[in-house]
């Protein structure tokens, strides 16, 4: 289970990597449970703007076309919300608070069919989280020693997830999100870690080229991105601590 990611660094990756304008700031270097993290989702482009649309997908490729169905091809937009996914159904949003620390993960066997998921799952309100590295325990010398994972080139990753509005009775809103994961028992890098005897999970983390495909993909078709991500393409380093030590704005 992750529990911790670190945002992007370089407010210009999220537009080279990802096609969406960039925050004005970064916000915390490190996301937590219930704190606030950066999400893209798929948005349709306004009537006639067809520049918009052409431009929208930059790892579909020059010869992309529209979705079978006569959809047009969607853009994409970088959204503010809370870590914890707040299902439609709470009562108020301290409870969605409260609940939030445990739904900062989806399994993705069971995504489909688990209560808080479910709707966000089968309306296709999928996103992706970007993110420099996620962060594990390492158990193996008795004590928990956490450790960074990233992508071996330092590229950005981008993790497969799930976004959710709630709306209360005054008309109060809260966006949130959480993040899709796969078993990683068999893996060769992520299996080192987390608490022992517990399963390994790992963040369904997507390829450069399926960005798109992910966040228009119909929900039958969605479960064919939930796989390892190859252990040869991540570098696991140990940190000193936990804290939270980065500035509040792009370094």
């Amino acid at each position: 289970m992750t529990t911790r990611y670190e945002t992007l660094p370089l407010p210009e990756t999220y537009r080279e990597a990802f096609g969406v304008e960039p925050p004005d700031t970064r916000g915390e270097r490190y996301v937590k449970p219930r704190k606030p993290g950066f999400f893209i989702r798929a948005v349709a482009p306004p009537p006639g703007d067809t520049e918009s649309a052409a431009g929208a997908d930059p790892d579909a490729g020059s010869d992309a076309a529209p979705d079978a169905d006569g959809a047009p091809r969607l853009a994409r937009e970088l959204v503010h919300a809370q870590w914890g996914l707040v299902p439609h159904w709470v009562k108020s949003a301290s409870d969605g608070r409260l609940r939030a620390p445990k739904l900062v993960n989806a399994r993705s066997e069971t995504v489909s069919t688990a209560t808080p998921f479910r709707e966000a799952w089968l309306k296709g309100q999928r996103c992706i989280v970007p993110m420099a590295a996620f962060f594990e325990d390492d158990w193996r010398s008795g004590k928990a020693v956490p450790t960074r994972i990233a992508r071996v080139d330092g590229l950005p990753m981008a993790a497969a997830g799930l976004w959710a509005r709630w709306t209360g009775p005054e008309g109060e809103e809260l966006v949130s999100y959480t993040v899709l994961t796969v078993n990683a028992n068999s893996h060769a890098l992520i299996h080192r870690y987390q608490p022992p005897g517990s399963e390994k999970r790992m963040p369904a983390l997507l390829n450069e080229g399926a960005y798109g495909a992910w966040l228009s993909a119909r929900p039958e078709k969605a479960r064919e991105f939930m796989r390892q991500y190859p252990a040869n393409w991540l570098l696991a380093n140990p940190v000193e601590s936990k804290a939270d030590k980065g500035p509040p704005a792009f370094l």
